[in-house]
């Protein structure tokens, strides 16, 4: 595809494509990001269960922080005293921070809402903070993060046009004032996020701000956000190629496995999602033949692994009747071992398609991923 750029900033090269679907690399001065990637959400400056050099070894080439939350606590400024984000939670790979929009939305209280930004009290203490776009490329700039998102508004769906114009509008507008305030950061890179909804015109719309403002990268927003899979589908047929073709594309907060595998297909680059560890400290597993639910009786006594084919410690080293009882007796190594799995089996999803999209292969692949899903677990002893 396009030759390897080399840049002040963040970089992205094209490999190959299949379909729709991208295979590429993200360079940075921390290391090479292999897209299609799966970033592991490391909320407070952590992946839950987990060590960083066990997130690792599963294959990840960058964590997710979160601005909204680490601002509040420990504090962007004592991260920054204490020598950035990557030191401070033992990480030397890349990092992409959230802008903390979306939580700000959905977890503070009391919050106002105006053109310059939002005020809001903390679901911590009740304190009060001001998050506008350049506060955010403030605290980003302190964390250190790699990649660095915009501030935007994330509004709730459903919501009529009139709703989702209004606030695709004003997140353009910030980021307008996010570029300006980023300013140049080499090494560094900035991206924008699409609004607009499931609106094809609004989307429009919003890709257009962001290609004018211009960005290193370019998310797609407002998404997984309780719209379901076939109206998120139905904007990725379209939203991805609203999108530049040399800058990589990231959806944010997805997903469930068929959700990402989705999404590549449709062209996208990047995500995001707590889900593997969510569902690994609450006894729910993803496999190749689906998703088993490690708290159920019928795994009480069986020697077999989770998944014969998966090579991660929970599977090569314990079986479902070791993990269902540590999962009952309520020990922390049920919430470690189930986590580094899902990680691990969504870092080998990540890994096929990568593979399939540099031989021209990906639809097959997909055919035997959904076949092998499709199976259902392997039946009771």
């Amino acid at each position: 595809m396009t030759d390897r750029q080399t840049s002040d900033h963040v970089a992205f090269s094209l490999l190959a494509k299949s379909g729709k679907a991208r295979r590429g690399v993200i360079t940075t001065p921390r290391g090479e990001i292999r897209t299609p990637a799966f970033m592991p959400v490391g909320t407070a400056a952590t992946v839950k269960a987990m060590m960083p050099e066990s997130v690792r070894a599963t294959g990840a080439d960058i964590l997710l922080g979160n601005t909204y939350h680490l601002m509040l606590r420990p504090t962007a400024e004592r991260i920054d005293r204490l020598g950035g984000l990557h030191r401070f939670m033992n990480w030397d790979r890349p990092i992409l921070t959230d802008s903390g929009g979306f939580q700000v939305m959905s977890l503070a209280g009391l919050r106002r809402l105006t053109e310059k930004g939002v005020t809001f009290k903390s679901h911590i203490d009740g304190s009060k903070h001001e998050l506008t776009p350049e506060r955010s490329m403030e605290i980003q700039r302190l964390l250190g993060s790699d990649i660095v998102m915009c501030f935007d508004e994330c509004p709730a769906l459903p919501a009529t046009d009139a709703e989702v114009a209004k606030s695709m509008r004003m997140s353009m507008r910030w980021a307008q004032r996010s570029k300006d305030a980023f300013g140049d950061r080499p090494g560094h890179a900035l991206f924008g996020i699409m609004q607009g909804g499931v609106t094809p015109d609004l989307r429009e719309e919003s890709a257009k701000a962001l290609r004018e403002i211009g960005f290193d990268g370019y998310a797609i927003g407002g998404l997984a956000v309780g719209e379901g899979q076939e109206a998120m589908f139905g904007v990725l047929d379209y939203a991805a190629d609203m999108l530049p073709e040399d800058k990589p594309r990231y959806l944010m907060g997805v997903g469930k496995p068929d959700d990402i595998v989705g999404a590549v297909k449709r062209g996208v680059d990047m995500m995001d999602c707590v889900l593997p560890s969510r569902s690994g400290r609450t006894g729910q597993v993803f496999t190749r033949r689906g998703v088993v639910n490690i708290k159920n009786a019928r795994h009480a006594g069986d020697p077999r692994p989770l998944d014969e084919a998966c090579t991660c410690p929970a599977c090569a080293n314990y079986s479902r009747a070791y993990l269902h009882h540590v999962f009952r007796a309520q020990e922390m190594i049920s919430g470690m071992l189930l986590t580094w799995h899902n990680l691990h089996y969504f870092q080998e999803i990540m890994q096929g398609m990568r593979d399939a999209i540099e031989v021209d292969a990906f639809e097959a692949w997909e055919a035997e991923f959904h076949a092998g899903r499709a199976m259902g677990d392997i039946d009771p002893l």
